[in-house]
C-alpha cells in the first residue's frame, strides 16, 4: 500500500537496527484516516469472503482492527495481555513473545466472544518473528474458529515470521513489507 509505504518513509524512526518507530500516526499517535485507507484496503484484498469477526490483540492492534471492522460491518475481539476479575476463569490463552517489550505475555481471550465455526481475520500492527500472531493462531485452533486470513500494516518480511505462519497455510495480507532496514534506509518488497 503506497499510502502506508510513503507515510513510513516520511514519519517513521529507527531505534537500532529492527526497531522501526511508526508512534506518531499508527500505534500511540493515531492517523484515523490513514487506518480508515488500511481498512478500505483489507476489504477490497477480502472481497467476497465471509469474516464474521476481527481479533486482534491489545493494544497497538485494536484502533487498526476496528478501522477495519467498520469496512466488514463486524466486531472486534482483542486479546488482553493479562487476566482480569472481568473475564471470568473461561477463556482461551496462549503465550506471546513480544519482540518490542522483550518479555513473554500470556494472552487471554474470553470464550463468549470467540466460538466455534467463526470465520475470522486477524490483524496486527506489526509482524516480525511471528511470535504474537502464532498465539492468535493458537487461540483460534483452541476455539476452533476458522482462520479467513491475517491483515498486516507492517511486515518486516526480513524477520521470517511472515514465512513462518504462510507456511502452515495462511493467508497474510500485509500493507507495507520490508525488505531491509539499515543506517536510515528502508528498502519495501515489491
Amino acid at each position: 500500500m503506497k499510502l502506508l509505504e510513503e507515510r513510513i518513509i516520511r514519519d517513521g524512526a529507527f531505534l537500532g537496527k529492527d526497531i522501526l518507530k511508526v508512534d506518531s500516526f499508527l500505534n500511540h499517535q493515531i492517523d484515523v484516516s490513514l487506518l480508515e485507507e488500511m481498512g478500505k484496503e483489507w476489504k477490497r484484498l477480502y472481497e467476497g469472503c465471509e469474516i464474521t469477526k476481527i481479533l486482534t490483540i491489545e493494544a497497538s492492534g485494536i484502533g487498526i482492527a476496528c478501522m477495519a471492522a467498520r469496512e466488514f460491518g463486524v466486531p472486534v475481539v482483542f486479546a488482553k495481555k493479562s487476566k482480569s476479575i472481568n473475564v471470568g476463569n473461561d477463556f482461551y490463552s496462549a503465550k506471546a513473545y513480544s519482540f518490542t517489550h522483550q518479555n513473554t505475555n500470556d494472552i487471554i481471550v474470553s470464550k463468549k466472544y470467540l466460538t466455534k465455526g467463526e470465520k475470522i481475520f486477524i490483524i496486527d500492527d506489526f509482524l516480525a518473528n511471528g511470535a504474537a500472531l502464532a498465539a492468535l493462531v493458537d487461540i483460534c485452533k483452541e476455539a476452533e474458529a476458522e482462520i479467513v486470513g491475517i491483515g498486516i500494516a507492517i511486515e518486516k518480511w526480513y524477520q521470517g515470521g511472515g514465512d513462518k505462519i504462510r507456511s502452515l497455510g495462511y493467508r497474510i495480507d500485509s500493507l507495507a513489507k520490508i525488505k531491509s532496514m539499515d543506517n536510515d534506509v528502508i528498502e519495501f518488497m515489491d
